[in-house]
């Protein structure tokens, strides 16, 4: 102990209290800035649209929803999609799944699903095209394939667990806010304690950088969107072309988002935490690397605001914890300089900031009972720096590797 304490005395003593002063000042400057914009975005969060409840009774034209469901070695997390799913009211005509070749059980359960609902109708897609990825392509080719008469394609992924209304819901607030595309963020649906550290904190990284589900009038280059459960119409899709424009895109959601709002069409993205459940990867070492690799959103970003977004998440969510150890243990608060006061103070504000946004995402979170596990959740804080350092390494990175495709 005596060891570590003068080595604390060293360092401070060698960098001075003016070169720390100097340090703070400038972290100070940068991180107040950044504070600001962080704010900007949070404040409007309390006047977002309500998240969506769901709703059984008929609110929308019946047969006016085609429903699409990409699939590829899905047997494990499929059956609850397709239970939801035959789950949805008359205002859903059909719902395709549209399978790439699965060899693990997938189309079997498709097929069984199809003889107790007729609504079900299993589709392959073509040999994957040069300059695609799988996803938007199988999306593609289920929007090709989809009824005329349908005025809405609702694309959804497997791993989701519709609840009974969410399609009804759904449709009935696009049509109320006149939204010509709009996504869900859904109620996460997590397991062992690495997740419930990590994976809240890798999802903080999206609320800092864009604004809050429900947030209206959002910046084209600012739009969000969730492919788990993504609404467009027809007619919309038609004039876009299909899915042609994100065809590239390992965040085609986003990447489809922000080209139709470029092109002045209305996107919303709406809070669905009681509507559809998801439970993307199993533990936290599958959390780091398949949904890591895409939350840069990349695909869908200028470089500019990319790595702008990049300092912003640095700034405000990966430093305040190291910075506030760091500077406390440097400088004394009663001795040090005014500046290194205000830098101290300024990380305890987004310290608190981030453990106030815990009870904001509290509900998009699945807890059916009580698990240690879910423990982990409280102190995601403290994961921040690795969520951020994840951010950078796939802003640095191309994926290779997709859902069991090479590319």
């Amino acid at each position: 102990m005596a060891n570590s304490n003068f080595k604390v005395v060293w360092v401070r003593e060698l960098l001075g209290g003016e070169i720390l002063g100097a340090v703070a000042l400038g972290l100070l400057l940068c991180q107040g800035s950044a504070s600001l914009i962080l704010l900007s975005r949070l404040i409007k969060g309390a006047v977002r649209r309500p998240p969506l409840t769901p709703q059984t009774s008929m609110l929308c034209r019946s047969g006016s929803v085609s429903v699409v469901v990409p699939t590829l070695n899905e047997v494990d997390r499929i059956a609850p999609c397709l239970l939801g799913l035959s789950q949805q009211g008359e205002e859903v005509r059909e719902i395709t799944i549209v399978d790439s070749n699965s060899q693990d059980g997938t189309r079997e359960l498709v097929k069984e699903a199809a003889k107790a609902d007729s609504r079900f109708n299993l589709m392959t897609d073509d040999p994957l095209p040069a300059g695609w990825v799988g996803r938007p392509w199988a999306l593609h080719s289920g929007f090709l394939g989809s009824s005329v008469e349908s005025e809405w394609i609702l694309g959804v992924d497997a791993d989701t667990e519709p609840q009974p209304g969410l399609v009804n819901s759904l449709v009935a607030a696009a049509i109320e806010e006149g939204y010509d595309l709009v996504s869900l963020s859904p109620q996460f649906i997590l397991s062992d304690l690495g997740e419930w550290w990590l994976q809240p904190a890798l999802l903080m990284t999206l609320l800092y950088r864009f604004d809050s589900a429900g947030v209206r009038g959002q910046s084209p280059d600012l739009v969000m969107a969730n492919g788990q459960c993504f609404l467009c119409r027809r007619s919309v899709l038609l004039q876009l072309g299909g899915y042609t424009s994100a065809a590239s895109s390992f965040c085609d959601d986003v990447t489809l988002a922000r080209n139709a709002a470029r092109q002045g069409y209305k996107v919303g993205f709406l809070d669905g935490a009681k509507v559809i459940r998801v439970r993307m990867y199993a533990g936290m070492a599958e959390t780091w690397r398949e949904w890591g690799r895409s939350l840069d959103l990349k695909d869908a970003t200028t470089p500019p605001q990319l790595w702008s977004d990049l300092a912003l998440l640095l700034l405000v969510q990966g430093l305040p914890i190291p910075l506030t150890i760091a500077f406390w243990s440097l400088g004394s608060w009663e001795n040090s300089v005014l500046t290194l006061q205000l830098a101290i103070g300024l990380n305890l504000f987004l310290v608190a900031i981030r453990f106030a946004l815990l009870l904001a995402i509290y509900p998009s979170y699945y807890r059916p009972g009580f698990s240690v596990a879910a423990l982990g959740f409280w102190l995601s804080p403290f994961a921040d720096p690795v969520a951020v350092l994840r951010i950078f390494l796939s802003a640095f990175q191309q994926p290779k590797q997709w859902r069991g495709r090479v590319y």
